[in-house]
């Protein structure tokens, strides 16, 4: 065909407009045009032991679609000018190192509406994460030591306060150093080694609002590293030998503790209204009478206005005991064994939140 001087064309094969892209029509634009480039073929790193994927440098734990979306993401290059862009995967799995990704990529390009189909194959390479590297070679940074004063952690609550540490590791951030190394039963307590300080401090944190007691830490000198030394935390965990609610003796009469302080207990007297101030060091040699746990909670079956009946659940037989300073008139009272005479106690808020 003879074009008219001064005709717009294609560059390519000649054919009159309309014309797209680099002034080619659009068959000679297709031709030449790709949605997306995919490689065949990429790589990605799981750790041999526990699984994780080596993500940027960082080893996560990534759902299976999670990780084609980021290999997609790393490797699928859209054409510059590429718009509405849609793209479906669907994984074929080959072998346990081998996943083929068939790729739909569809798309707008210069006004050309695009549709393509790719495979990538996602090929798994074996590596040991840094936690399992460590954790084979038993490192470790600190070791917490649970103790009690006064006396020896019943298992019940060494239970207790060593399942406490998987609560603080689960609601922390995910650090591959908060591993534990290893635990066991020592004379006295109870030892856990640590792959982090930062690990340690928090659970030290945590004992301690919730148990009371006190912290110390002790670092020791280890060796050096690239000019700073290196140090490994000892943190020794003292809680103390009653619990919130307990009756314990102390200064001639009986006590409750009702809540922590950092520095020591807030103490309610059984006896009348009172509440005062207690250090660690005041109550270093209370005596516990009777523990929470141990507690009664009995009908009133009678009354007046300082004393009231009960059936003794030892005895079957009626009991009389004086009335808490805090008496409301409730049907129940709580009650404590305290060396053979029952002690009515006054009403706390812990009584009510507190098996």
């Amino acid at each position: 065909m003879t074009k008219g001087l001064g005709g717009e064309f294609c560059l390519i094969c000649g054919s009159d407009p309309p014309l797209y892209a680099d002034r080619m029509c659009e068959p000679c634009t297709r031709a030449r045009t790709r949605i997306a480039e995919v490689p065949e073929n990429t790589n990605f790193t799981r750790c041999a032991r526990c699984g994780l994927i080596d993500m940027h440098g960082r080893w996560v734990d990534v759902p299976e679609d999670k990780l084609w979306d980021e290999l997609i993401q790393r490797n699928v290059a859209f054409h510059e000018r590429a718009e509405e862009i849609g793209l479906a995967c669907q994984s074929q799995t080959v072998s346990d190192r081998h996943t083929l990704l068939h790729l739909q990529v569809e798309g707008v390009v210069d006004d050309l509406h695009y549709k393509d189909e790719f495979t990538m194959r996602a090929r798994m390479s074996n590596g040991v994460c840094l936690t399992c590297t460590r954790r084979a070679g038993n490192y470790f940074e600190a070791t917490v030591q649970l103790r009690s004063t006064g006396r020896r952690l019943e298992e019940e609550e060494l239970n207790i306060l060593r399942a406490s540490l998987d609560n603080v590791i689960e609601n922390l951030s995910d650090d591959p150093m908060f591993f534990i190394t290893s635990e066991g039963s020592v004379t006295g307590g109870y030892d856990v080694v640590l792959g982090s300080k930062g690990l340690a401090r928090s659970w030290g944190r945590h004992l301690t609002v919730n148990w009371g007691g006190q912290v110390v830490e002790t670092n020791t000198t280890v060796g050096r590293k690239d000019g700073a030394d290196v140090t490994r935390l000892t943190l020794l965990y003292r809680k103390p030998g009653y619990d919130l609610g307990d009756v314990i003796r102390w200064r001639g009469d009986y006590w409750r503790p009702s809540s922590w302080s950092k520095d020591g207990a807030l103490m309610e007297r059984i006896a009348r209204q009172e509440r005062t101030g207690a250090t660690w060091r005041d109550l270093d040699n209370v005596l516990v009478i009777a523990q929470m746990k141990n507690h009664l909670t009995v009908d009133v079956l009678d009354k007046d206005d300082s004393v009231a009946e009960f059936l003794n659940p030892e005895t079957w037989k009626m009991t009389s005991v004086r009335l808490p300073w805090d008496y409301d008139g409730a049907p129940t009272l709580r009650l404590a064994n305290v060396e053979g005479e029952f002690l009515a106690l006054h009403d706390m808020a812990l009584d009510h939140t507190k098996s």
